[in-house]
């Protein structure tokens, strides 16, 4: 097993945590394809609201995103730590705080594994669940 140098390690935690703020923007602009692009081919999503509903590779996911009602959002994440495994493997944990314009905001999380892939880091899971609500 190749052991990681901390520049190595760090740049990795740098690209999965730009990774989980490019989703929630690409999330808030409505750009399902970007959205759907940010998970590996095989990648597996759960939402907060459903999470016991694997959606299952890019075309599923993006099929399911723009199955949605249209509105308008505003994901804040936070708290985003990332633990590298290895050279192509890390999980991560965020908290997230859901504006959509309702008297109170969604707050939850997300549990994700990130993985390496020919295009650059991405959603091996991402797993959402929702603290509180409305």
């Amino acid at each position: 097993m190749t052991t990681l140098s901390d520049a190595a390690r760090a740049e990795i935690e740098r690209q999965c945590a730009r990774l989980v703020h490019v989703y929630a923007n690409a999330n808030d602009a409505g750009d399902w394809q970007a959205v759907a692009g940010l998970y590996a081919a095989d990648g597996v999503m759960f939402r907060p609201t459903a999470p016991d509903e694997p959606l299952t590779g890019r075309d599923v996911i993006l099929a399911s995103l723009r199955a949605r009602p249209a509105r308008t959002t505003r994901h804040v994440c936070a708290n985003v730590v990332i633990d590298v495994a290895s050279e192509t493997l890390a999980t991560g944990e965020s908290a997230m705080l859901l504006f959509t314009g309702a008297p109170q905001p969604l707050v939850g999380s997300y549990r994700d594994r990130f993985v390496l892939t020919e295009e650059g880091w991405r959603f091996a899971e991402r797993r959402g669940s929702l603290l509180f609500g409305p």
